[in-house]
């Protein structure tokens, strides 16, 4: 099975061609060589994804016949990630909610003056 459709399968992307545009990029490294969306996937194939920042590191268990359900993932890869990378990006997260929440607008007068503040104390 080709790398793109197995991705677009085991549903690390939602469209067979955003997986298609991640190989292109150099994003999916197979067996640690960056790979073409045509490569040939077979079990035992490791696979690195570098998805949002994180790559995620998976092995091929079997090959599926078509797109399967989410409870069913865990029959086709086992996802060797290392715990270190899923708390960067929990980290990640955190960070971007630390100062303010999205869609809450603007900068208010104050947050400016608080702005304010630390580059003129830097200077």
């Amino acid at each position: 099975m080709r790398i793109d459709k197995y991705l677009w399968c085991t549903r690390y992307y939602k469209t067979r061609n955003q997986a298609t545009e991640a190989c292109k990029k150099g994003h999916i490294k197979v067996n640690g060589q960056v790979s073409k969306p045509s490569r040939d996937l077979f079990p035992m194939d490791k696979i690195i994804v570098r998805k949002n920042q994180i790559n995620h590191e998976l092995t091929v268990l079997d090959i599926p016949e078509s797109r399967v359900g989410a409870k069913l993932v865990a029959i086709y890869r086992n996802d060797t990630t290392p715990a270190e990378s899923l708390k960067q990006d929990e980290l990640q997260r955190l960070a971007k909610e630390y100062y303010r929440k999205q869609g809450t607008g603007r900068p208010t007068k104050k947050d400016r003056r608080t702005i304010d503040d630390y580059l003129d104390d830097t200077e």
